[in-house]
This record gives structure tokens, sequence and C-alpha cells, in this order.
């Protein structure tokens, strides 16, 4: 039966995707945006979803615990405007800072159920847990630590996905998370799409397309299908188009 859904980073043009598509599922959706001036009209009349209309880091401690209350996931598709100030400006570690405040107040909420924590991550950020085995060329390596000094939101990216590996991990008393890494994202609609563990190709180059609606796609399933968040809690999916892979989700 569907729950309740927080989603911060509404207005991206993923998460829009992810908004739609839950709703679409019959699910509650709570989103806080900066200005729901880019969601669709009809998006906004649905009387499932609930708009907060605030920077999600100028939340308090308890106004994010009250947002978090009774949701059965918490999805974040945050990521740092394209322009020189979104590249450059402040704050550089919004992701790592809403995926850590998110987590801590699912972490001491009072939900009955363990709420699920899903981010929007990157093909581009390593999984540095020993157990996946990921393998990347020392060419891959080099460009990807480069970019962390040169880029302040890669960087942000990588702080983000570590934290969930090693400041959150997984246990009884910590929120279960999935971290998903999308290869390059292109606007196409809702299509087969194959989901691995570590990159498919040995460069960063040929990384590899995913639709946007894919990557909703599957944020969703992750929300609803509970063999498929059992699958893969607490890793670390690269999410490809089917064409380019042989692991269908």
């Amino acid at each position: 039966m569907p729950g309740v859904a927080l989603i911060v980073g509404a207005t991206g043009a993923t998460g829009r995707q992810v908004v739609e598509q839950l709703l679409g599922r019959g699910f509650k959706v709570r989103a806080i945006v900066r200005s729901p001036d880019s969601l669709p009209e009809t998006v906004k009349a649905n009387e499932n979803l609930t708009l907060t209309t605030a920077n999600t880091l100028d939340l308090s401690d308890r106004e994010l615990s009250e947002h978090v209350a009774g949701c059965t996931a918490v999805i974040s598709c945050l990521g740092h405007r394209g322009t020189f100030n979104g590249l450059f400006g402040r704050p550089r570690d919004l992701v790592l800072t809403a995926t850590s405040r998110l987590c801590e107040a699912i972490r001491v909420g009072e939900s009955k159920e363990r709420t699920k924590f899903i981010l929007m991550n990157t093909v581009l950020v390593e999984n540095v847990n020993p157990n996946e085995n990921e393998r990347r060329s020392v060419w891959d390596r080099s460009i990807i630590y480069a970019l962390s000094w040169i880029l302040p939101p890669h960087n942000d990216n990588i702080q983000a996905a570590q934290y969930l590996q090693t400041g959150v991990g997984i246990g009884p008393d910590r929120p279960e998370w999935v971290a998903v890494r999308p290869g390059g994202l292109v606007n196409e609609s809702v299509s087969e799409y194959s989901l691995h563990p570590s990159p498919i190709t040995n460069s960063i180059f040929t990384a590899g397309k995913v639709s946007r609606a894919n990557v909703a796609h599957f944020m969703c399933e992750l929300v609803e299908n509970r063999d498929v968040w059992d699958k893969w809690k607490g890793r670390m999916p690269v999410i490809l188009n089917a064409k380019q892979g042989n692991t269908k989700n």
C-alpha cells in the first residue's frame, strides 16, 4: 500500500520525474522546494502533493524532523546548479549537509517502520566498499581525484556517498540507504534499463547514458518494491539504459 515520501530537490530535472511518478503510483508526496514555479500546474494541483517553499539547509533540525516524520522514504535529488555561482559558490557541501541532516532526522524519528533514504549520486563517484570490488583504471581514478579538487560539486557528491558508507553504515539502529549512480543523464521517456553494482566500462568517458525518467522509475521501485530494496540497500547501484548492459532491474 502506498505511503508517504519526502523529496528534496523536487524541482530539478530528475526530481520532478520522481514526484510525478510517485504521485502516479498513489503515494502522498511531501516536497521541499525553493520555488514551485518549475513544477507543472497539474502536479501542483494534485491533492496528494504537499509543497513547502524553503531552502532545505535553512530548516531547523526540528522542522526537518517534522517533514520526515511518518515517511516511508526520503529521497534527495539535490544538486548544484550549472552556473558559475552554482559550481563554485556556497554552499559547497549542499548534498553532504542535506544527506547527513536528513539521515539524522530519520535516525532520531519515531516511525513505526524504518524510513528508507535514497540519494541521487553519479557514476563518477567511486564505491569505496571493498566488498563490491569496484575496478577503476589508474587513469579514471586520477581524473576523478582531479575533478574533486577542481569542481566543488563533484567533491560534494563524493563526500555524501562516503558519509552514507562510513558515517551511516549498516546496522539495526542506522537508516537504511541506497545511493543511485546514473550514467550520463538524457531526457527520454521510461524504457527498459539495467542495474549494475559497478560501472560496466573501464573509462568514465564511456560510462553510458540513462534517461532521467528511468532513474526516477528505479527510485520509485526502491520505495515501493521490498525485493528491489533488499537487493540494493547499503549499496551504490549504477543505472543505465538497457542496451548498454545485460543485468535487468
